[in-house]
């Protein structure tokens, strides 16, 4: 087929986009800059690389709040947005924290292993309100509750990794230690991300959406 008739296709994808996704994309950006600068902090560590890494995750989550609300403003609900702020929150709020915890030192064993299921339950978790998001909003625009913790709550984890770094707690050193169980090692403040995945595929923790 001609170049020519294929074009608008692609453009068709950018008139496609309401106003919010454009926030819902901001939102990606963010969590894509924090885990690059995550990653520049291991090549570099410097400090300032880490701080602006943890300082992107309430900068997405500032614009995962604000898309829902001009959604909201302008009646713009579509499968189309649902599906583009999962994408966000997973980068933004699952494997950014993760890459920052890892920068941060959690790079034992045990540690990736927990890293790992803080990731696949933020997956679980959107995959499966994306599916019950029709049933639980009774019919409106609006769904009345989250089962399980929202992933955002995930900018939580990235304070308080921001908080180890501003009182030189990294590597080692974070709260906790390093054990050695077994074949690997554990920095037991990884467990915190264990907690908040955990949370996050509940069934029966039931959280108003306001």
């Amino acid at each position: 087929m001609p170049i020519s008739q294929e074009r608008p296709r692609h453009f068709s994808m950018i008139r496609e986009l309401a106003l919010a996704d454009v926030f819902t994309l901001a939102n990606a950006a963010c969590g894509m800059g924090s885990v690059f600068y995550a990653m520049f902090y291991l090549v570099s560590q410097d400090l300032r690389d880490f701080y602006i890494a943890a300082a992107l995750a309430p900068a997405a989550f500032f614009f995962d709040v604000v898309d829902g609300r001009v959604a909201r403003w302008r009646h713009a609900h579509s499968a189309l947005g649902r599906e583009l702020d999962s994408l966000s929150d997973i980068i933004s709020f699952g494997v950014g924290p993760a890459t920052l915890a890892f920068a941060a030192g959690m790079r034992g064993g045990w540690d990736l292993a927990a890293l790992i299921y803080f990731v696949c339950c933020g997956v679980s978790r959107l995959a499966r309100f994306n599916v019950t998001a029709e049933s639980l909003s009774e019919g409106g625009d609006k769904v009345k509750y989250f089962e399980g913790t929202p992933i955002p709550s995930s900018v939580l984890l990235t304070g308080v990794l921001a908080v180890c770094a501003w009182q030189g707690r990294l590597g080692d050193d974070l709260y906790g230690g390093v054990w050695t169980i077994g074949p690997a090692e554990l920095h037991p403040l990884s467990l915190l991300f264990v907690l908040s995945g955990s949370l996050m595929i509940s069934k029966t923790l039931r959280i108003p959406k306001f």
